[in-house]
């Protein structure tokens, strides 16, 4: 695993380092919440009770230094610990807007419409075929969720269509016929 040096002598994890890691957390996480006895239930437990000693202390940092949290926000690691505790300076919305704003070249006209109850409503303007749209919505869906991990769900719904215009213009009811326009006046004599 690559470590980086940062500013002081203490190496730091990678980027891949840190999502490896991550990977083998959400796999052991799996695995003991697949199990069942007093053993599992305590691993658990002494988890739980880490994440919120950890969350706690984060609280207290982000208090102490406030100037700093809005850069811990930029990280992604720290940025997501900040968002898991309830800490981020960044509205959940504004991070969704940001994300979609991103993906954008990829989805189309993607616009975040609601945000209410932990449920984000977003409106996808139709492109492709319908199963290319579900993809797209999946995708979507992804994509708001890693931006804003604390909701419950996401609800993507197609933007409104402009309604199709009439088959015949107002305009050209109103018009008179062709062969008037076209006959010569008559003068009168």
């Amino acid at each position: 695993m690559a470590e980086q040096q940062s500013q002081g002598a203490r190496p730091r994890l990678s980027g891949p380092a840190v999502e490896e890691r991550l990977a083998l957390l959400d796999r052991l996480l799996g695995q003991l919440e697949q199990g069942s006895g007093p053993v599992s239930e305590m691993a658990l437990e002494a988890v739980a009770t880490l994440t919120a000693i950890y969350g706690e202390a984060l609280a207290r940092i982000t208090d102490a230094l406030p100037e700093a949290t809005a850069g811990l926000a930029t990280d992604e690691l720290t940025g997501h610990l900040l968002i898991l505790h309830g800490l981020s300076p960044v509205p959940a919305a504004d991070r969704i807007m940001a994300a979609l704003k991103n993906v954008r070249p990829q989805a189309g006209d993607v616009q975040l419409v609601g945000l209410e109850d932990g449920v984000a409503r977003v409106q996808l303007a139709a492109r492709g075929c319908s199963s290319s749209a579900g993809a797209m919505r999946a995708a979507i869906t992804d994509v708001v969720l890693a931006a804003a991990p604390e909701l419950a769900s996401v609800e993507v719904e197609p933007a409104a269509v402009a309604a199709e215009p009439a088959l015949i213009p107002v305009e050209a009811v109103l018009r008179p016929p062709v062969e008037a326009v076209l006959r010569p006046r008559e003068v009168p004599a």
